[in-house]
């Protein structure tokens, strides 16, 4: 009996050293971002860039600047340069299977975050559980605007896993507020300030009596506002935005809107590169790792402005 358990506790040893060996021949991660002119991804960047330097691991970082063929052919290219894990956050709905296929067929391990690819989904999944932080965020403009009244959205980019979850979110909200009525709905491209305020002074054109706004993300709820002041409605319009972003935060302490969904980007950043080592170490990982988001309203928002989770 002391021999076995002799021979169980050196095997237990090497699988300990060579599952430690395996990890540190992690030298190398590709990171494909969405867009870099967004601040969430930025967030997400720089902490996977963090995360990376105290492993001693080099990132490669492309920034597909929102357009999804040029990410196909950025990710070709970094399946060249002998990266051991593909941390890959799509730039669309559309081609964001392609990459992981070449990834997989090169035989490299992919962490898809914020984003999965439908009908290819990386091997493992980080994001924000957004189907409820989307109802938690429309359950408080609803309740603010006293369950009743004219409601408009403003979408994310079509087709995307953020825009379906949040929508999908917010109509669970709806359902207990009959007395709510969504009387228009429009996506962006980019999910930005831009594009917010543009969709948000046409909305109010066609429907200047509308009373509750939510954008799918923190850029459009702060386009939307700026429409929204320069309108100057008589009525009060309650105004939700989601992410968290820290040009969002420090408005929403201003009072430029109402709510936000504060999502854990320097998590995303840490765990994407975690899992990317253990996946490259030939670990086992959850296929899918949803994580939660805080309502963040005036009152709490100081908290998330000194320190972003």
């Amino acid at each position: 009996m002391k021999f076995a358990r002799t021979l169980l506790a050196s095997a237990a040893l090497l699988g300990l050293s060579l599952g430690s060996a395996q990890a540190a021949e992690v030298k190398k991660l590709g990171l494909a971002v969405a867009n870099l002119q967004a601040n969430f991804f930025n967030q997400i960047k720089q902490s996977v860039e963090a995360e990376a330097k105290k492993r001693g691991i080099e990132v490669v970082t492309v920034d597909a600047k929102g357009d999804g063929p040029t990410q196909v052919n950025q990710i070709q290219d970094l399946l060249t340069q002998d990266i051991d894990a593909l941390i890959y956050i799509p730039a669309g709905a559309a081609a964001a299977s392609v990459p992981v296929k070449l990834a997989k067929q090169a035989g490299i391990p992919v962490v898809n975050v914020d984003r999965n690819a439908e009908g290819a989904p990386g091997d493992t999944f980080l994001a924000t559980d957004s189907v409820a932080s989307a109802k938690a965020v429309c359950d408080y403009i609803l309740k603010e605007a006293g369950g009743k009244g004219k409601m408009v959205i403003i979408h994310g980019q079509k087709g995307t896993t953020p825009e379906l979850d949040r929508t999908k979110g917010c109509l669970e909200s709806l359902k207990a507020y009959p007395d709510v009525s969504v009387v228009a709905e429009q996506y962006s491209n980019m999910w930005s300030q831009d594009e917010g305020f543009q969709i948000m002074q046409n909305m109010l054109q066609s429907n200047s009596d509308v009373s509750i706004v939510f954008a799918q993300a923190d850029g459009l709820a702060l386009g939307a506002a700026q429409a929204i002041k320069v309108a100057n409605p008589s009525q009060k319009i309650v105004v939700g935005g989601f992410d968290g972003d820290t040009a969002a935060l420090e408005a929403l302490s201003k009072g430029v809107f109402d709510v936000t969904a504060t999502q854990q980007t320097q998590k995303m950043g840490r765990d994407a590169v975690e899992n990317a080592v253990k996946l490259a170490a030939k670990e086992k990982v959850p296929p899918v790792q949803l994580m939660d988001a805080t309502l963040t309203t005036k009152e709490n928002v100081a908290g998330f402005i000194a320190n972003h989770p």
